[in-house]
């Protein structure tokens, strides 16, 4: 068995009954488990216009996080670097690295992150910030840089901080600029699987060698929901398959109990889509996740895994990350 750090995504997504305040605590919740358990990192992911999730204010959520827990490194996956100014997000970051030393991570994205009303409203009258993306990163590495002390513009905190940058993908096009600027690359398999495999060859192929990573680092984000049966985990399952019906259907709702499916899953089309969606996802009991994972991890050769784990009952939700951690890490 390939023994890989294994990590945690979470959105603060709002459940049924629940409300944001409920949402965040969960996510407190979640990374003091994770830390207990030994994952190596938390992140956190810049949503807008989404009324069933709470992390928008990314940074400050990160922060909060960071506050609540003592070792686990807590970041982005990530912060849309087009919604921000290069220069408040190095302030941002290197305020969150000042207050917690050692333990912050910046992983970049050059999506809206909502819809295009939401993107008009982050971005004003500046609908084209996705195609400086290349520009904006170089721009923060600079800011954060100690060459940076002659520039007339320079972030505080931030300056000579050393805050690992990773770039976020969900298709092949920022594989390309990973690879050129020699960074950590983190895919969002979780949700948009398709390109995945071809992506991070792409990586590989390119990487250049940088001051921050020697090597290519893949980092696959993947569904994993876990029990003591497998048919229990596919039950739970069903939470997460109404989530994407809501996604595909623009009916979205908090994120409900498990139960059994609406009529709109049976139209072939849909079910197709919301199957595709779910294609990186991983369910069952230790012994069936110790497998299906490690074949995976042997298969794509990634260097870390991060588990996105939608499941409504918050005790089932933390077991199941016991069950994953147990079944990578034990013997």
């Amino acid at each position: 068995m390939i023994k890989i750090p294994l990590s945690v995504l979470e959105l603060a997504t709002v459940k049924e009954g629940g409300n944001h305040g409920s949402a965040i605590a969960g996510t407190v919740e979640v990374a003091k488990h994770a830390e207990s358990l030994g994952y190596q990192r938390i992140w956190m992911a810049e949503h807008h216009n989404i009324e069933y999730v709470a992390s928008s204010a990314t940074s400050v959520l990160i922060g909060h996080v960071a506050g609540k827990t003592n070792s686990i490194r807590v970041g982005s996956g990530g912060i849309m670097l087009p919604n921000h100014s290069p220069l408040v997000i190095a302030e941002q970051f290197g305020t969150l690295e000042t207050l917690y030393p050692g333990r912050i991570d910046l992983g970049l994205g050059r999506a809206p992150g909502t819809d295009q009303l939401a993107a008009l409203a982050l971005r004003r009258n500046n609908m084209d910030a996705a195609s400086s993306f290349p520009l904006d990163v170089r721009q923060l590495q600079a800011y954060f840089s100690k060459s940076n002390n002659t520039a007339k513009v320079r972030a505080f905190p931030g300056e000579g901080l050393d805050i690992p940058i990773w770039i976020l993908g969900s298709s092949t096009d920022s594989a390309y600029l990973a690879a050129q600027l020699g960074l950590p690359y983190a895919f969002a398999a979780h949700f948009a699987p398709g390109q995945f495999r071809m992506a991070i060859e792409i990586y590989r192929h390119n990487f250049r060698p940088s001051k921050q990573l020697d090597q290519p680092y893949v980092m696959a984000c993947v569904n994993v929901l876990g029990a003591d049966t497998d048919e229990e985990a596919e039950f739970l399952l069903t939470s997460l398959h109404r989530m994407f019906l809501g996604v595909i259907t623009n009916t979205r709702s908090p994120l409900m109990p498990p139960g059994e499916l609406p009529d709109s899953f049976k139209i072939p089309e849909v079910r197709t889509l919301v199957n595709s969606m779910l294609s990186c996802t991983f369910t069952g009991n230790r012994e069936t996740l110790r497998t299906k994972l490690s074949e995976f991890i042997a298969e794509t050769g990634i260097n870390e895994l991060m588990a996105a784990t939608y499941i409504y009952d918050n005790e089932a939700k933390l077991k199941s990350y016991s069950i994953l951690y147990d079944a990578l890490r034990s013997e």
